[in-house]
């Protein structure tokens, strides 16, 4: 569940090897990178918990880090964020087809796929997904977006995920789409336990 100000909770359940992180979190990373006597990890940790409070200024509610284990040895690693800002248009389904139109026109874009998302509430969906080049940034990046709105109309929903691991597309594409299918607006059943399942990148939805 995210809540913040005065915007709508909202709940979602991410899969596992997902974990949230957010600029709260600056103080215990500070003492994880200086255990790791590494100067390297602690630059790289203050870049990333600067990154995240510039973030808060454009209404991003919520960022969650997911590691994966890829063989023979390694970890795939992404970024996911969740935006929930008033919407500008007071016909919910003309704000979400905005939204999506702006995102994929973005130059950024080397190749994107789009579509509708048929979601269990009927809310108005739109996903797009592909290879974005960002400037100063060495390597292509993937990047999936999912724009919906919330059922007050007042509040438009953008979910991100992020991702240098270009071979694995699809795969966070699926992700951040089963993710969209777990939106609620309303506290769901607390005695419902959370899945278990593997973290890794093609079997975290199986």
């Amino acid at each position: 569940m995210t809540q913040q100000g005065n915007l709508p909770p909202v709940w979602f359940r991410l899969p596992p090897g997902f974990h949230d992180i957010g600029p709260e979190n600056r103080a215990s990373l500070n003492s994880f990178a200086e255990a790791l006597g590494s100067s390297d990890a602690q630059r790289e940790l203050s870049h990333l918990m600067d990154d995240l409070e510039k973030l808060t200024g454009h209404h991003v509610v919520h960022t969650a880090l997911g590691f994966h284990p890829e063989d023979p040895v390694g970890v795939t690693t992404s970024l996911f964020s969740l935006t929930v800002r008033p919407v500008e248009q007071p016909n919910s389904r003309l704000a979400v087809a905005r939204t999506a139109l702006a995102m994929a026109d973005s130059p950024l874009w080397t190749s994107s796929i789009r579509r509708f998302i048929d979601l269990p509430s009927a809310l108005p969906c739109c996903l797009v997904a592909g290879i974005i080049a960002v400037p100063d940034v060495e390597h292509r990046l993937f990047q999936a977006r999912v724009a919906t709105v919330h059922p007050d109309g007042l509040h438009l929903l953008v979910l991100d995920l992020t991702s240098a691991a270009t071979q694995h597309a699809d795969a966070y594409t699926d992700i951040l789409e089963a993710v969209a299918h777990t939106l609620l607006f309303s506290d769901p059943e607390p005695s419902v336990p959370p899945a278990a399942g593997t973290s890794r990148i093609l079997e975290v939805l199986l």
